[in-house]
């Protein structure tokens, strides 16, 4: 953890010339994108995995018409396909939880009083008058919702409540549902909605999915504020992301 905090210090140093007294939020947000940099092929491999799921499609149906209503013989029949084909209905997982470990780094670091038996320096540091080691409850409890403090937090739940938005309208466009009547070699069957259904859980995962971005309102109001930073900068950057490998 000192390795990380000296890289946050150092990063804030490099930019307190622009940044003044936010350096080490901007390092912060910088770090976040070193992060994401990291993780992107992962995320392109993710879409390449998509749309290998999609190009099986046409054999997934083909499967469905074969087993009829035997459903557990035509979810061994997609889950062996997919091996054999070597494609993985949970590869888009892997970037998110490749991330958790920096989302960690960051909450202990703001979190601890001293680092490698030293005073940490960083909880000194503050975004717009909000210290980077405090909580949102802390904002509420010194200055109310409407004090500096307080709007740094209400423009993060702005961010993040138009990033989630954003994600849901994108699922529900992409996303067509599917009823027994519409089980045939369509168009929306090749972009692979029923392909994913055939899978345990992983229907139900891609629906719920967009929605836990939601979520993400409850732990930028319960983490310090320099975790918030990095979970409101990454989750805007796979909005982004998506968006592009996606389309």
């Amino acid at each position: 953890m000192s390795v990380f905090a000296g890289l946050v210090e150092h990063l804030a140093d490099l930019l307190q010339p622009l940044f003044h007294a936010s350096a080490a939020a901007a390092a912060i947000v910088l770090c976040t994108a070193l992060v994401r940099l990291l993780v992107h092929p992962l995320s392109r491999a993710a879409a390449r995995g998509q749309r290998a799921r999609a190009a099986l499609q046409p054999r997934i149906t083909e499967l469905r018409r074969r087993h009829g209503e035997d459903q557990e013989a035509l979810r061994e029949a997609v889950l062996e396909l997919h091996a054999q084909e070597k494609v993985s209905p949970l590869s888009g997982c892997l970037p998110g939880l490749l991330q958790l470990p920096a989302f960690f780094l960051l909450y202990h670091l703001f979190s601890s009083s001293t680092i490698g038996g030293h005073d940490n320096g960083l909880l000194s540091h503050e975004l717009w008058g909000a210290p980077l080691g405090g909580r949102f409850g802390d904002v509420l409890a010194a200055g109310g919702g409407f004090g500096s403090g307080g709007l740094v937090y209400l423009t993060l739940f702005a961010v993040v409540a138009a990033v989630a938005t954003f994600t849901v309208r994108r699922a529900r466009r992409t996303t067509a549902p599917v009823t027994e009547a519409d089980r045939q070699v369509t168009e929306a069957d090749r972009q692979g909605p029923l392909a994913d259904q055939q899978v345990p859980g992983v229907g139900v995962l891609a629906k719920v999915t967009p929605y836990l971005s939601y979520f993400t309102l409850l732990t930028v109001a319960v983490v310090p504020l320099a975790a918030a930073l990095y979970v409101v900068t990454s989750t805007t950057w796979s909005a982004v992301e998506r968006a592009v490998l996606y389309r």
